[in-house]
Order: C-alpha cells, then structure tokens, then sequence
C-alpha cells in the first residue's frame, strides 16, 4: 500500500471526510482514468484535443478536478485516445 492509499484509509475513518470522498469518488476516478490513458498513449493535453476535438482548457479543467464531464466530452475524449467509453451499474 503506497503512502495515498495509507493516509486514505486513515482519513476515511472521519465520518465527515468519509461523506465528502464518497461524494467526489467517482469524479475522482473519472480524472484519474483520463490522465492514465493519455498518458499510457504519450500525449499532451494540446495532442488530445487536436484528436478529441476536446478544446484543451477543458481538458486541463477536468484532469485538474475543476470541470465535471459531461458523457458527451467522456465519449470524445475516449475516441481521441482510441478507445471507448463503457459505464457500468455495478
């Protein structure tokens, strides 16, 4: 477990904090997954909107945490990294 992951767990045993990440959970992973992948395929945030079609201050604003995407900038910006958008109930 990395020094995140450790802290993290520690944190969530404040109820108050608890409360907050589950409400920014998901956003979270969201910029955490378009980071990965865009850095897995080698490109800047300029490269990826050329690709996306994505203007990349809206970019910047969405890995940064600023911005929520809608399902539609989610769906461009995974064809600009060549891959698909899939989101799942689980």
């Amino acid at each position: 477990m990395d020094d995140f992951e450790k802290t993290l767990q520690e944190c969530l045993q404040d109820e108050e904090f608890k409360k907050e990440w589950k409400n920014t959970e998901l956003e979270y992973q969201i910029t955490r997954m378009l980071v990965a992948a865009r850095n897995e395929k080698q490109l800047t945030q300029k490269q990826l909107a050329e690709a996306s079609g994505v203007r990349q201050s809206n970019i910047s604003r969405i890995e940064n945490g600023n911005c929520v995407p809608s399902i539609a900038t989610l769906e461009a910006l995974a064809e600009g990294l060549g891959k698909q958008l899939k989101i799942e109930l689980v």
